[in-house]
């Protein structure tokens, strides 16, 4: 699910990070695999806080993106600054232009029958 997920993220991080003079070119793909790490960890925290995780299932299957986007933005804000010295109102816009989008597609991919890149069972799965 990793690979799937550092895939959309690198769909989406053009402008937010790529174009982005706040980070190093040769940090590039270190962002973009951290903000692929955030929203992993943020959507497991969420799982073990809800318990059996049917919260969080529920907003994949009612293709919620505003809530999990709410969810998992803080995560990576916070990462992103942390690992690579950027200040809030930065992490902040990079995370805004990016994770929308992100996670729009991260939920249409799951609900999609057509398209097997993400199965709901198995990303529940991925997060215990």
């Amino acid at each position: 699910m990793f690979d799937q997920l550092l895939k959309l993220v690198e769909e989406h991080a053009g402008d937010a990070i790529v174009n982005n003079k706040s980070i190093p070119n040769e940090k590039n793909n270190d962002a973009m695999k951290e903000t692929a790490n955030s929203i992993i960890n943020s959507l497991k925290k969420q799982q073990k806080s809800a318990g059996s995780g049917s919260d969080l299932a529920s907003m994949f299957s009612g293709g919620d993106t505003s809530s999990l986007t709410k969810m998992v933005e803080g995560n990576v804000v916070g990462d992103l600054m942390k690992n690579f010295g950027v200040d809030n109102k930065i992490a902040g816009d990079m995370v805004g232009k990016m994770l929308p989008g992100i996670m729009q597609k991260f939920v249409s991919k799951t609900n999609d029958p057509n398209d097997s890149s993400f199965d709901l069972g198995d990303i529940m799965k991925y997060l215990k």
